[in-house]
């Protein structure tokens, strides 16, 4: 499955407790329910054999964590942080490797776990990245992508849900390094940027 080929869109689901979000997109309910259909297709796929997850910090870690607890076959994990935005809140294109991988990779099942593609260039890059390693497979879970945003055609194997191109926060997604433990997916009041809005 391609992120350009998804169909599992996102719908508006009402209002926040918190008062910095206007609108939650997805529930944390939809979330954990997502996570455990995809959980099942991963035992499946991954029957038989070790599979080691590898999360992009610093958004992937609460989608990684969740997701591990479903898993029932034997897992390893690894991270990996890169830095493509600077001090934008819009993917330059130009990927930068902050943390580098402590395992090798060789000869393994390797899941690259991600909590939004965007433009798709950095997931490109990594996926580029790792193949170069000579693992026996890599695939692609994202939490969320953009169709309307992705500039490049990119094999996702494990996708959860296709959002509007909105800037939105919550589960791992950060506004200035804040709203990462809301349990959902929403988007914020426009008093919270101030005069800085950011761009989708």
């Amino acid at each position: 499955m391609t992120a350009t080929g998804c169909d599992r869109k996102a719908g508006g689901v009402g209002e926040s407790p918190h008062d910095d979000i206007e609108q939650v997109l997805i529930s944390g309910e939809s979330i954990q329910e997502r996570l455990s259909a995809l959980a099942e297709e991963i035992n499946r796929d991954y029957a038989g054999r070790e599979l080691l997850l590898v999360g992009v910090l610093k958004g992937a870690f609460i989608l990684m964590a969740d997701l591990a607890r479903r898993l029932q076959i034997p897992v390893e994990f690894d991270f990996m942080a890169v830095s493509s935005y600077g001090s934008a809140t819009q993917t330059s294109g130009v990927v930068r490797i902050i943390k580098d991988l402590d395992l090798d990779i060789a000869d393994r099942h390797v899941l690259l776990v991600e909590d939004i593609v965007d433009s798709g260039l950095t997931v490109n890059y990594l996926l580029r990245n790792l193949r170069a390693r000579g693992p026996a497979s890599v695939e692609i879970m994202a939490l969320l992508s953009k169709p309307d945003q992705i500039r490049v055609e990119l094999p996702i194997r494990y996708h959860g849900f296709a959002v509007p191109n909105v800037f939105v926060v919550g589960y791992g997604l950060d506004y200035e390094e804040q709203y990462r433990n809301l349990p959902y997916v929403g988007t914020l009041r426009d008093a919270v940027y101030g005069s800085a809005r950011p761009r989708p």
